[in-house]
């Protein structure tokens, strides 16, 4: 009798799992079954998702990132769906959305090839290059005048990545480090613990906009590359997939998304109230007639 006991508990075990692991590689199931659907948020990624002053979470990013959750709700009939919320950084971002912890993220990814073996990215929704934030007074005008300097990067980006790559071939002689988040990074360099901050210069302008410091900050340098950002989800899950690209779709299509850019690109913001002045690039101009989901390399 214990041994059958054990046996049907087993069992049961098996087909749960079989279950929950089935309804996590189909998020629509998986929300219908929960009841829940978790968007997952950058703290300092001004201005695609960062915490506000009440200590919620806003940004173009997030407001995209919500009309995904509005059209969950109508595609499994949840009007009661509860929409969570998780921050995540750049280490931990994209193996929270494979264990199913997150269903999708709305904060600065870039979209390239070698994270696309590893989660499915909808169609780009902004494209930027790395530059430098550094003291407006130090003399730093490009990567040629960071010898013998300390360059921090959030670790777990592309960006320091790149500039790890390109010290050791162009032997630029820099030092590079590593912050655990955009903020901490800002505070390196404000507090001279590093003379520059290597990352996306639109996150850059957020964060120099949000900084008390922010008359004694400089965003300079050339682009090193352009990469395209895109909100990111589980793979082989074609169905989500559908759902995310015809939201986006439909908000470039009709104008919302250009609106939505003004706002957060174009116009004062929280928590300073400062004007990005951030136009339009070409590239995503171009991207809301071609609507493409193509990675950087």
């Amino acid at each position: 009798m214990k041994n059958k006991f054990v046996r049907n508990a087993l069992a049961f075990f098996a087909i749960f799992t079989m279950t929950i692991t089935g309804a996590m590689a189909n998020t629509l199931e998986k929300a219908k079954t929960t009841g829940k659907f978790t968007l997952a948020y950058r703290e300092s990624s001004i201005p695609f998702s960062y915490l506000g002053e009440d200590g919620k979470p806003l940004g173009f990013g997030w407001e995209m990132c919500k009309l995904i959750a509005e059209e969950v709700k109508k595609e499994t009939g949840r009007k009661d769906l509860v929409v969570e919320s998780q921050a995540v950084t750049s280490q931990n971002r994209i193996p929270l959305i494979q264990n199913g912890t997150v269903d999708v993220e709305c904060g600065s990814t870039t979209n390239n090839s070698e994270r696309g073996k590893q989660v499915t990215f909808a169609i780009n929704y902004f494209y930027t290059g790395t530059r430098f934030l550094v003291k407006s007074d130090s003399g730093i005008k490009s990567i040629n005048d960071l010898k013998g300097k300390k360059v921090v990067s959030t670790t777990g980006t592309t960006n320091y990545q790149i500039l790890r790559n390109l010290n050791d071939e162009k032997k630029y002689g820099f030092e590079l480090l590593g912050a655990k988040d955009h903020a901490d990074a800002l505070l390196m360099v404000e507090s001279g613990m590093a003379h520059a901050f290597g990352m996306d210069d639109i996150l850059l302008y957020g964060l120099k906009a949000s900084s008390k410091e922010s008359a004694k900050l400089a965003v300079v340098g050339e682009s090193i590359q352009v990469e395209p950002y895109a909100i990111m989800f589980r793979k082989d899950d074609p169905k989500f997939q559908a759902l995310v690209n015809k939201v986006i779709t439909n908000s470039m299509k009709s104008g919302e998304f250009e609106k939505a850019y003004k706002k957060w690109f174009q116009t004062n913001i929280p928590p300073k109230n400062v004007n990005l002045n951030a136009p339009m690039s070409k590239e995503l101009k171009d991207n809301l007639k071609a609507l493409s989901d193509k990675p950087a390399l």
